[in-house]
């Protein structure tokens, strides 16, 4: 029997590795080609207006998409086990793309109080257009259902929170947008699809910032919606007529991507889909060597004498530890946090470090560190960060994938004090 007829099931990280050739290559090649083209043309004006109108596949435009960011956006639903993604520029980007193509002044969302911070900007900002926003604790789905009002339209939550990890009743919240009738939007940075598939909890919508973990390089910046399938999109009350053809499963995502990714321009970059593609071929690979060091520095970390508290899903100290155990299927990112004993200077920590790297980016194959209340956190203000719980001696650390050995000896001449 040939390969091709082999009844063999193959794996999600198989077909991803093999998802460019089998799709058909120019030239055999084992990659999509980078196509920078800013526009496409076609032989008849009859195949224009069908490409147009959205009655024949095509490009029209790039600021629309291009056939290497599509390779891409295929490659995301294949590791979502999702219906389909659309490619943005940026991670906020993306959230952005949600908020300004499917909702409408008086609409009201519910929101994780630990969320990035750029993100609660963003939703502060919408708030400035007539959008209602509530902010809860995200880890009880309760708070969740008490800040529902008659106009709430979506829950929006993350998988692990930056920087403390926090991780939200994903499981519990899912139930009651299913029972109510939301759309249940889930940002699956922190954790990615080889730790977690926010279907398998009832979310319509994922979100990534595809410049972080999915890449994993640190060399390009990207974002994706990503359509699960579980949402019903008759049911939503602001798609525009002339979005509302063909299948009823594809009229949410058509929107986004004319209204949030076209008629915003944030479009996704051929050259930064490309590397993006070529990153995600090894992300189950360096998910094992992250996820392993960062569990084996937090262990570490909590044993030493200038450390305080460490935060990380993955030890037993942490209160949702049970939760990101039975949700991460025993794997819980390289987002750890921890918190210097009183007295200590952060900024002294830091600059004696060697390998670790002082960078405000995250899910590196280089380990990155940065001090929370004095960058990241710092517009906040003393009183905010104090009721978030940011102490001044916080670390925020982004575990890669050096070697344990030599990461546990930078971090042991750093904290000597």
């Amino acid at each position: 029997m040939s390969p091709d007829h082999d009844p063999t099931p193959e794996s999600t990280l198989t077909r991803l590795l093999h998802a460019d050739r089998r799709a058909g290559v120019e030239q055999g090649a084992l990659h999509k080609p980078m196509h920078p083209a800013a526009t496409f043309g076609y032989r008849t004006a009859a195949e224009l207006v069908a490409v147009f109108q959205g009655r024949q596949a095509g490009y029209v435009y790039a600021r629309q998409g291009n056939p290497t960011g599509a390779a891409l956006e295929a490659k995301l639903a294949l590791l979502e086990g999702a219906r389909a993604a659309a490619g943005f520029s940026t991670g906020m980007a993306a959230i952005a793309g949600i908020l300004l193509a499917l909702l409408k002044a008086g609409d009201h969302l519910v929101a994780s109080k630990h969320l990035f911070g750029n993100t609660r900007s963003l939703l502060q900002t919408m708030q400035g257009f007539g959008l209602g926003v509530s902010f809860v604790d995200t880890v009880d789905a309760a708070a969740v259902e008490a800040a529902l009002e008659p106009a709430t339209r979506l829950v929006f939550v993350e998988t692990i929170a930056n920087p403390a990890t926090q991780v939200a009743d994903l499981d519990g919240i899912g139930r009651l947008c299913s029972a109510r009738g939301l759309l249940y939007v889930v940002d699956n940075t922190m954790t990615t699809p080889a730790l977690f598939q926010p279907r398998t909890v009832g979310a319509g919508l994922i979100v990534h910032s595809l410049t972080k973990g999915l890449s994993g390089h640190g060399d390009a910046m990207g974002g994706a919606v990503v359509d699960t399938g579980c949402f019903d999109w008759q049911r939503w009350p602001h798609i525009a007529e002339a979005y509302q053809t063909g299948d009823p499963a594809g009229w949410g995502l058509l929107q986004i991507r004319k209204r949030g990714l076209r008629d915003f321009g944030a479009t996704l970059r051929a050259e930064d889909a490309h590397r993006i593609a070529t990153g995600i071929e090894t992300l189950a690979l360096r998910s094992v060597a992250t996820n392993a060091n960062a569990l084996a520095l937090a262990r570490w970390l909590e044993a030493q004498p200038a450390v305080e508290r460490v935060f990380y899903p993955g030890l037993e100290s942490h209160p949702q530890h049970a939760r990101a155990k039975a949700l991460f299927g025993g794997r819980f990112g390289g987002l750890l946090a921890f918190e210097l004993k009183a007295g200590i200077d952060p900024l002294a920590v830091l600059d004696r470090l060697r390998i670790v790297i002082l960078s405000s980016h995250l899910s590196d194959n280089r380990t990155l560190v940065i001090p929370v209340a004095q960058t990241i956190f710092w517009e906040l203000g003393p009183q905010r960060r104090a009721e978030m719980g940011i102490a001044d001696g916080l670390l925020r650390l982004s575990v890669g994938i050096e070697a344990l050995a030599d990461l546990q000896a930078d971090w042991a001449q750093a904290l000597r004090v």
